[in-house]
């Protein structure tokens, strides 16, 4: 979607009669039912002025086109400013510019693409300007059809017309070497350097052909992304499919085909292989040439599994197959070939840190897809908003006119293969009240904190595959979230630091001295895992109870409890209960090999080791 487009020479005109913001505020009113702030239309006139400026002094075309606020299909994203004209071979070129009206910045340490400066009303993380502008153009060359077969030129670069930078800025630090050759920056005192950049690009103009030509291509995966997806997944040990899981990912592969609507769902408990029938499929149907993404509401399946895969493929061309289940608001009716939901218990209606975008996600995906695959688990819904069931997919699935094919998948290969051990775990929190088999699984219950770290930092020697996790009962410390010497955790004179924050990948990192809560985890899995049972679960009247009062105020899942508390104190209670169990029996199933645990509550740990003593 274009919110504007003309030639070099009308755009100058346009911005000399003071007619830009209004006709972007219009357009983005009309197009995108948006309002534009204050803030907005200042860094258009600024920006857009200077960019008058600088086309007015170059010697390209009058006739080459300029594009402001493109649209990328598949995202929520605009890109800022494109110029698109010929070179002097006569070869289509386009040229994405990301705009910026910085004046100072700050190091990320740790970080490879992340500054921080001033945005709004205070400081933020923000991408660094030419990342921002480069995976921009690694977007359209991998999934723009247009682009692919007429071999059109994308270039990209990034402008801070109000920055000067000084000795070592962070802004040019050697960690942005490689990047800012490819994608050039230009600062305040780069004007005459810039005109010549752009003089080199533009030769003969194109009336506005070429942006037309991009923006009514069909979307689909570029051969290069179609063949190293496909390289990678099959030299991948980890994603081996077995047994079960191989006649479920058959049989759905044989439904995406079928040219009608559909709505898959798959049910399965934990470790049945639900993310690595996702993960293969995600990579077979794009090797295809199918336009598809996986999708979940948690960053860490997503982050860790596209980080397993990438190998050759650029952390872009990976994220752009990976994305969030708020991505889907505004994208058009069945643009994507098949959308894949994993974790789709997690999903919620409304989007946004404040809950405040979007109708639905299951019918967002639903509609933006011809065939929506929805991987669930309806014991793992572990927060208050989750709205992730087979009757709600359903529901959706028929409103929309879809097949709707439901999948179970029956074998477990976590926990040791053991299924009598996810039975055991259910009774041991109380949410079944019967139990009447043997564990053949290595559960142990530690005296101490100190004795469960011990265990599992022995188990990770071997090849960093076994973690700490707890319950969400202490509060994480934004100030202190990159520091592992700081003990958000702390029961007695043991401490432990939740997982860093800059650190999306706990799961594979060397975080050995960090502790994941359920948000970290849910989803992936471990050789070994540590569990740390909080106050929010004790043992009282010979039955295992909750108090969501003993949970960390800064743990997202239990968002409005206090609201539904006031209104309706047995609802709260009951909801409450179930989210706290589920959310340990997450925590308690991570590990393949072996699960050791620690509950704050004296009672509770006595009561699970008799239990052990008795089943296993």
């Amino acid at each position: 979607m274009i919110l504007y487009s003309s030639t070099v020479n009308d755009f100058t005109n346009d911005i000399n009669n003071n007619k830009i913001s209004y006709i972007l505020e219009n357009m983005k009113q009309k197009e995108l039912y948006e309002g534009t702030t204050s803030s907005e239309k200042q860094s258009w006139e600024n920006s857009l002025k200077y960019m008058s400026e600088v086309l007015q002094q170059s010697s390209i075309p009058k006739d080459c086109t300029v594009v402001l606020e493109y649209n990328l299909p598949m995202t929520s994203s605009r890109i800022d400013f494109i110029l698109c004209g010929y070179n002097y071979e006569n070869k289509k070129n386009i040229l994405i510019i990301e705009l910026k009206q910085w004046s100072k910045v700050n190091e990320v340490k740790d970080s490879e693409i992340l500054l921080e400066t001033y945005v709004g009303n205070g400081l933020k993380k923000v991408i660094h300007p030419s990342y921002q502008a480069w995976s921009y153009k690694m977007l359209l060359k991998d999934f723009n059809q247009n682009i692919q077969e007429n071999n059109i030129i994308v270039d990209a670069c990034s402008i801070l017309h109000n920055y000067i930078p000084n000795n070592n800025d962070p802004i040019l630090d050697d960690k942005f070497s490689e990047l800012i050759k490819e994608v050039s920056i230009f600062f305040k005192d780069d004007k005459d350097k810039l005109i010549e950049f752009i003089n080199k690009k533009f030769c003969y103009g194109d009336n506005l052909s070429i942006i037309q030509e991009i923006d009514s291509s069909k979307l689909l995966p570029s051969k290069s992304l179609q063949e190293n997806i496909d390289k990678l997944l099959k030299g991948n040990k980890e994603f081996n499919l077995i047994d079960n899981q191989m006649i479920i990912y058959d049989k759905i592969l044989a439904a995406t085909k079928k040219e009608e609507k559909n709505v898959i769902i798959v049910e399965g408990g934990p470790g049945t292989g639900k993310s690595v029938i996702a993960i293969n499929l995600l990579a077979n149907l794009t090797s295809q040439g199918k336009l598809c993404q996986y999708v979940s509401r948690n960053t860490a399946p997503r982050v860790v599994y596209g980080t397993k895969l990438k190998g050759t493929l650029n952390k872009t061309s990976i994220d752009n197959l990976f994305k969030t289940s708020s991505a889907y608001i505004a994208t058009d009716e069945d643009i994507f070939d098949v959308l894949i939901v994993d974790e789709a218990h997690s999903l919620t209606e409304k989007s946004g840190l404040f809950n405040n975008y979007g109708e639905n996600q299951i019918k967002e995906i639903i509609h933006s897809s011809k065939s929506s695959i929805f991987f669930i688990d309806e014991r793992q819904q572990v927060h208050l908003n989750d709205i992730g069931t087979l009757s709600e997919i359903k529901k959706w699935g028929t409103y929309l006119n879809a097949n709707i094919m439901e999948l179970k998948l029956e074998s477990q290969f976590r926990c040791n293969g053991s299924d009598n051990y996810l039975k055991f775990i259910d009774y041991l929190l109380g949410i079944t009240n019967n139990y009447d088999g043997k564990i053949n699984y290595d559960i142990t219950i530690c005296d101490s904190p100190q004795e469960l770290e011990s265990l599992i930092k022995t188990k990770n020697i071997k090849n960093n595959k076994s973690r700490i996790v707890a319950g969400y009962c202490w509060n994480w410390n934004k100030d202190e979230i990159d520091n592992t010497n700081y003990h958000d955790i702390k029961i007695g004179e043991y401490g432990i630091s939740w997982n860093l924050g800059a650190k999306q990948t706990f799961a594979i990192d060397d975080s050995i001295n960090e502790a994941g809560c359920v948000h970290s985890v849910q989803g992936l899995e471990f050789d070994y895992v540590g569990v740390i049972i909080g106050e929010d679960l004790f043992y009282e009247d010979s039955k295992v109870c909750t108090n969501f009062q003993k949970h960390a105020s800064s743990d997202p899942s239990f968002k409005g409890i206090k609201k539904m508390y006031k209104e309706n104190e047995r609802m709260a209670r009951e909801i409450s209960n179930t989210i706290i169990k589920n959310t340990y029996r997450v925590l308690l199933t991570r590990g393949i090999k072996g699960c050791y645990v620690y509950c704050v509550s004296e009672k509770l740990n006595n009561y699970f080791k008799e239990q052990i003593n008795i089943y296993k």
